[in-house]
């Protein structure tokens, strides 16, 4: 491969050709060089060496070394020597010279590892900066390292095929590293490039000597992209990875509808208007909310553009999907009757601190504020980050009828009160025998027709009937014959244990199964009726986020 009858000037002239096409800096290729000529060289004097070579810049003339490095306690004769027999070397020899190695120990400089000769740039630096030769005269001292210069050889075919090998690893491997330098300040923008090829559904893009790729899960449903197809996708991600790709991109993502309104819409790139939250069914529907800094503003019109303009500019990117525009307010309850319009919203009630709200409508409106298969109130959910529960005014009286009923059984059932008094306590806002049992007796006795006597009473009674309860719970979770790993785990209370085993979910893997719909419940809508889907936890009031946290968590110990 390299040997006397090489063209040194070439041979700088091929790095230099190399480092420009692919864009690499030419000392990374011409210390991939001596790495390469370093692993062939010990294919010819014995890998046990500690064999260095080095590319003069100016010449291209090629030199190789032995280094033994000097020792008190001799332990390795190919690479190293004691002070003893160093001392008996003619060092008027201009082949041998003698170099002291600063910082030995802490920067490792006398490691010669495979690992080492693979990544060349520390080893320059090392040449450079931590060992210096010595001057004439200077008397030699352990650590220092002594420099036999080899004579040059014909390499044969397998450490010449070697040698490309690892020039060919090393350039590659520079190149990723110089891609993630350009593309890690990309992270979080809009990149435009050419469909270059499609791999089991995936998107390879050419971003003029990049790639990028965007997976299957990414793409806008029922898109069709074919070779050469010039597209625009926003870069979630940049990540060093030693096979593949590096460059990660998104048609389906959030942020890409909403970089897409910064580029159409002068006044969010300005941060005249701000995008506060976004949500997406890609290729279907979206909803993007915003509010205007400047009062003059309407931030509504400012996205919609003249005639529809900049908003169906985007549209037309995301492949016609639509977009609803919803002006923000910190008026919940404004912003929840904006995020499901079209429907005309009777009544909304919040529940700050489950993060939930039922909202009240008419009949008429019910299909408009559900959408196509719940869409609407699902995006209308996400965006404004609380869980709706839409009921229709007959829905609305029916449950609060059912609740109060219910909640007024309960009562008169485990605290053996008639049901006046417990239509009292619901009445007051009691829901629970543990609720009355936390509560102190001045403030049960403040409700109508309840002394000091009955208000320590009823106390009592709620305290005997939860520890009754307790020990029913115990006792049937044992018949049940749930999995110890589902009764431990973090966040079932008993009463949510047993309702589970007594529709057959038994072992955490069964829980970690389950979706949170399935858990909570929900509502679908089939040939225009709606219909309720009954969870297995609904009784216990979980939000959303709760059970989406439970099935996270049981998933995570499950599926390990």
């Amino acid at each position: 491969m390299l040997n006397k009858r090489s063209d040194k000037v070439e041979l700088l002239r091929i790095a230099e050709a190399v480092a420009l096409e692919k864009s690499i800096d030419k000392e990374v290729i011409l210390s991939t060089m001596e790495s390469a000529i370093q692993k062939a060289a010990k294919t010819r004097f014995g890998i046990e060496n500690d064999i260095r070579a080095t590319i003069d810049r100016e010449s291209g003339d090629i030199t190789l070394h032995k280094v033994l490095k000097i020792v008190e306690n001799l332990e390795n004769t190919d690479t190293e020597i004691s002070l003893i027999e160093a001392n008996k070397i003619d060092f008027t020899n201009i082949n041998i010279n003698v170099y002291k190695v600063e910082n030995l120990e802490e920067n490792k400089t006398e490691e010669s590892s495979e690992e080492t000769l693979e990544k060349p740039n520390e080893n320059i630096k090392e040449y450079d900066l931590k060992i210096s030769k010595k001057e004439d005269g200077e008397s030699i001292s352990l650590g220092d390292q002594i420099f036999e210069v080899l004579p040059p050889v014909d390499f044969g075919r397998i450490a010449a095929q070697t040698a490309r090998q690892v020039i060919t690893q090393n350039v590659r491997a520079a190149e990723r590293e110089r891609q993630y330098n350009d593309f890690i300040d990309k992270k979080g923008e809009i990149l435009s490039g050419i469909v270059k090829r499609l791999e089991y559904g995936n998107v390879i893009v050419d971003l003029n000597r990049s790639e990028a790729i965007i997976r299957k899960e990414e793409l806008i449903p029922r898109e069709i992209l074919k070779n050469g197809d010039r597209i625009k996708a926003y870069c979630y991600d940049v990540i060093r990875e030693n096979k593949g790709q590096q460059i990660h991109l998104s048609r389906a993502h959030t942020k890409f509808m909403e970089k897409l309104f910064a580029q159409e819409v002068p006044e969010i790139y300005d941060g005249i208007i701000e995008i506060k939250h976004s949500a997406r069914d890609p290729g279907s529907r979206a909803k993007i909310c915003v509010t205007s800094k400047d009062s003059s503003i309407d931030p509504v019109g400012a996205c919609v553009g003249m005639r529809g303009s900049r908003v169906q500019a985007v549209v037309n990117e995301l492949h016609g999907e639509k977009i609803d525009i919803v002006s923000w307010s910190e008026d919940t309850a404004a912003l929840i009757v904006s995020a499901l319009a079209p429907a005309e919203i009777q009544k909304v009630i919040i529940d700050e601190q489950n993060k939930k709200v039922e909202v009240i409508l008419t009949e008429e409106n019910l299909s408009k504020a559900i959408g196509r298969r719940g869409q609407n109130v699902r995006l209308a959910s996400k965006l404004i980050n609380y869980e709706i529960d839409i009921l229709t005014e007959k829905e609305e009286s029916e449950k609060k009828q059912t609740d109060f009923k219910e909640k007024t059984e309960v009562f008169t059932k485990s605290l053996e009160v008639d049901e006046i008094l417990g239509q009292l306590l619901v009445a007051e806002g009691y829901s629970s025998v543990d609720e009355i049992n936390q509560a102190p007796i001045e403030e049960i006795s403040k409700i109508e027709a309840i002394d000091d006597a009955t208000a320590k009473e009823l106390k009592e009674r709620a305290d005997e009937y939860l520890k009754k309860e307790k020990e029913i719970i115990e006792k049937k979770l044992n018949e049940l014959g749930l999995e110890d790993l589902l009764i431990n785990f973090k966040g079932l209370t008993p009463g949510m244990l047993v309702t589970l085993g007594e529709k057959k979910i038994k072992t955490l893997l069964e829980f970690a199964e389950l979706s949170t719909d399935e858990l909570i419940g929900s509502y679908d809508e089939k040939k225009g009726k709606r219909f309720k889907i009954e969870g297995y936890l609904e009784e216990f009031a979980l939000t959303r986020d709760e059970a989406d946290s439970l099935i996270l968590n049981a998933r995570n110990i499950a599926f390990k």
